[in-house]
């Protein structure tokens, strides 16, 4: 049996609790970092005309958000904070705790619940908000993380 690592554990976890939602895994082995894609897709009824982050603008029926965590090494990643909804730091190659990777992917699927709900919201002719995004609290990922009380170091996978 292969040994466990941050992206078994990850896909594990992820394929367990987020069915609804697409949510990818990428790992870039000369950054040192895991990033937790995650997307949401709305029908866009009304065919609104809707103005992407980088000043795109379409009227598409079907829209896709796309957003994403990332898991660095403190030591070893480069990266711009404001590219991501969040960034999370582990322990080079001692890895990250099971009660933190777990408490991200149950936090997560709140995360997308809400941003569901809110990109659906957003969609909506009578809505005034102008922007739409998701939104990360630290410190309710926090208290996920202290449902999943589990100290375990899961390593980073090998480079």
């Amino acid at each position: 049996m292969a040994k466990e690592t941050m992206l078994t554990y990850l896909d594990a976890q992820l394929s367990k609790n987020l069915t609804d939602y697409e949510v990818a895994i990428d790992w870039d082995t000369k950054n040192h970092t895991i990033e937790l894609i995650i997307r949401l897709w709305a029908e866009n009824k009304d065919q609104l005309l809707l103005d992407d982050f980088a000043g795109i603008e379409s009227e598409e029926e079907v829209i896709e958000f796309e957003d994403g965590i990332l898991l660095y090494d403190p030591k070893k990643s480069q990266f711009d904070p404001d590219d991501y909804l969040a960034t999370l730091a582990f322990e080079g190659k001692k890895g990250m705790k099971a009660e933190q990777l777990a408490g991200l992917v149950d936090y997560l699927k709140e995360v997308l619940d809400d941003g569901q709900s809110d990109l659906l919201d957003f969609l909506d002719l009578d809505n005034e908000e102008a922007v739409f995004e998701l939104h990360f609290d630290q410190k309710r990922l926090e208290e996920y993380i202290l449902k999943n009380a589990n100290p375990r170091y899961i390593p980073y996978p090998s480079y």
